[in-house]
């Protein structure tokens, strides 16, 4: 299966704080190591956390790894720059990790044969307002 890890956290500095308050939103270009823009997030704040609605185009088809990051910048082609998974409270890799998982460990994006997908996941350990959750810090 071939992996390829989104950052919705790339844009997220560009936006600016927002308050945690339901219906609060902003918004992700997702892009390739070419720089190609390859789909887009969406992110609302809601009272189980933060809804993120991803379409994506152009990808290869198959399961593709979703995470966000912990730094707002991403900068190809490897996009070291975007640092590790969001992980404000130290815990292990892997939703199924007993213990874990990361605040920014998604389920993996499924792209169909003609390179689409879409999602749309809740992040419960995640905010768009302030404190140690927060996306915008």
């Amino acid at each position: 299966m071939k992996r390829i890890t989104l950052v919705v956290s790339v844009i997220l500095l560009s936006v600016g704080l927002l308050l945690a308050q339901e219906g609060q939103k902003a918004k992700a270009d997702l892009v390739n190591a070419q720089g190609a823009k390859v789909g887009s997030a969406e992110l609302t704040q809601t009272p189980d956390g933060v809804k993120i609605d991803v379409t994506v185009s152009g990808l290869t088809p198959g399961m593709h790894g979703f995470h966000i990051h912990a730094v707002g910048k991403c900068e190809a082609p490897d996009f070291k720059s975007a640092g590790g998974h969001f992980n404000p409270t130290g815990k292990k890799h892997g939703l199924k990790n007993p213990d874990g998982p990361h605040a920014g460990d998604m389920e993996n994006l499924e792209v169909g044969a003609d390179g689409t997908g879409k999602a749309e996941v809740v992040d419960k350990q995640a905010t768009l307002g302030e404190g140690t959750n927060s996306l915008f810090h």
